[in-house]
């Protein structure tokens, strides 16, 4: 079992999915989500994941990825469904695991394999996890996401950055290594000065339904200090609920929810920030038609 379909339920008492939110009229796309994990109650098959997303104004998905299985599952829905596009990669917690059963150089080479489908627009979810991978192997963690750096500059496709308690670490290494031309923080979990940093140096800031969640005023700040044309959304579905279904399971459909509260945040016009939000993802990862 891999570190994303890890993540427990712990205190969670209703794994049902939630009813769905008024439709948004100008539709986005869920930039980040693992529709192959499905920890409700009552479970989602692809089809109807995603026509629960349309109804909701939810134009399409990227569906990512953490180890072999879910990124060869990725490219597949892919491959299947015109709304959803792939990325690949090996989660920064999974990377210190195949390194200890001598497979991660095999694991990042069916990574860069899968890289080079069509369908397949970002590498990603990569980069430094300093929470749940204690010190020993954090020098693994660094040689897997530069070489998914590397993968993502040669196939000249985006990648998305998983980013948790190593913010000064990923910033230096993408500044030394160089980073790809469209770089995703996904979820992003940094503050205002970092979310600054980012911006300047032409990186997408990606915000969850946790920028909904009472102790996330770092986020908040973050999202205002973020230009309108660098802002990404996402679910990571199933997990990051935005409220007022936090601890429920997550899907694309409920991204309305986290796109009206980042509107009531910035003041902005609902239709205008899911304009821009839309155009910006379309430059990011490409059409997906």
């Amino acid at each position: 079992m891999t570190y994303v379909q890890a993540r427990d339920k712990k205190g969670r008492k209703d794994l049902t999915h939630p009813e769905p939110p008024e439709p948004l009229a100008v539709p986005v796309y869920d930039n980040h989500c693992h529709l192959d994990i499905d920890d409700g109650e009552d479970p989602l098959g692809l089809d109807e994941q995603l026509a629960r997303a349309e109804r909701a104004g939810i134009a399409g998905v990227v569906q990512s990825s953490g180890d072999i299985e879910s990124s060869r599952w990725a490219v597949s829905a892919a491959e299947r469904d015109p709304r959803v596009l792939a990325s690949v990669a090996i989660h920064p917690n999974d990377a210190p695991v195949y390194a200890s059963q001598g497979r991660l150089d095999e694991a990042l080479a069916v990574i860069d394999e899968l890289a080079a489908h069509p369908r397949t627009r970002a590498i990603g979810e990569t980069g430094l996890d300093y929470f749940r991978t204690g010190e020993e192997g954090h020098a693994v963690q660094l040689t897997s996401f530069e070489a998914h750096i590397a993968m993502a500059k040669k196939h000249d496709i985006a990648m998305q950055i998983h980013d948790r308690d190593a913010h000064r670490d990923v910033l230096d290494t993408l500044a030394r290594v160089g980073a790809p031309e469209k770089t995703v923080f996904h979820c992003f979990s940094g503050d205002e000065a970092m979310a600054r940093e980012a911006a300047d140096a032409g990186y997408w800031l990606s915000f969850a339904g946790n920028i909904t969640f009472k102790n996330a005023q770092n986020l908040r700040d973050a999202l205002k200090v973020t230009p309108r044309e660098r802002i990404l959304v996402e679910t990571d579905a199933p997990f990051l609920t935005p409220v007022p279904h936090r601890g429920r399971p997550n899907a694309p459909y409920l991204v309305p929810l986290t796109m009206r509260f980042m509107a009531a945040e910035l003041g902005a016009d609902l239709d205008e920030l899911c304009a821009q939000v839309a155009a910006n993802t379309l430059e990011v990862y490409g059409s997906f038609a």
